[in-house]
């Protein structure tokens, strides 16, 4: 049997170039995201490349509690073990704190925050048992510096590479290892309608080899944290 991977916010930018190259590890895949026709997609056209594996996915919206405990009965009613969790869900609001929309704290919080949060607790049980698992958090560089237009989505991820590092030190003694990705300007459709080139973005392939050279240590070493921009630095 493959071993599975989760891996939330599948079918766009980084989430689905992770699934590409897991499957190319001859994983099989747990994904969801909020488009039911993105995911049949996604499915049907990882089936024609990669024929030996699988993708199983749900429908949902990380961001709604009801939907995000559905998500997690899902992983569970395969009853197989969870060997890489990958916690990709996010979202991107530009603003300041100062005049951003009433109710986007709390939406930006729930989706980057809570999403992982929830989900790696509905996970993290059965990895410690076994003594084995791996879980990657999809952090950011505005985890680490803060943006005049960053906002709530700063602050979201602030918190998400808090949770992240506490995890690590958890999960140390349990054999299950915790990595922070933190990714600059990656051409996602965060980006959508830039007019600058793509030769000024991180490819989301870069970010999920990146990943996967990670996964690929011996049990005996951890990156702890992964820090990655695009060649000519970061984008404001």
């Amino acid at each position: 049997m493959n071993p599975l991977v989760v891996i939330t916010g599948g079918t766009k930018g980084i989430g689905k170039a992770l699934i590409e190259r897991f499957l190319a590890g001859s994983f099989d895949v747990i994904t969801c995201a909020r488009n039911e026709n993105d995911l049949f997609e996604l499915k049907n056209e990882m089936k024609e490349k990669f024929s030996d594996t699988e993708v199983y996915f749900q429908k949902a919206d990380l961001s709604l509690r009801t939907e995000l405990n559905s998500f997690i009965a899902f992983i569970k009613s395969h009853e197989r073990p969870v060997d890489v969790l990958i916690n990709n869900t996010g979202v991107f609001i530009p603003g300041q704190v100062h005049n951003e929309e009433e109710g986007i704290l709390e939406k930006t919080i729930e989706t980057n925050l809570y999403s992982a949060y929830h989900l790696t607790r509905g996970v993290v049980e059965k990895m410690m048992a076994r003594k084995k698992g791996y879980i990657f958090t999809i952090c950011s560089t505005a985890s680490i510096i803060a943006y005049p237009n960053g906002g709530s989505y700063c602050i979201s991820k602030f918190a998400l590479y808090g949770m992240t590092k506490v995890l690590r030190e958890e999960m140390k003694p349990h054999g299950i290892k915790v990595t922070a990705v933190l990714p600059g300007a990656t051409l996602t459709d965060s980006w959508q309608g830039t007019d600058l080139p793509a030769e000024r973005f991180i490819d989301p392939k870069d970010v999920a080899e990146t990943i996967w050279s990670a996964y690929s240590l011996s049990p005996r070493a951890v990156i702890e944290e992964i820090l990655i921009r695009p060649q000519l630095g970061d984008l404001d």
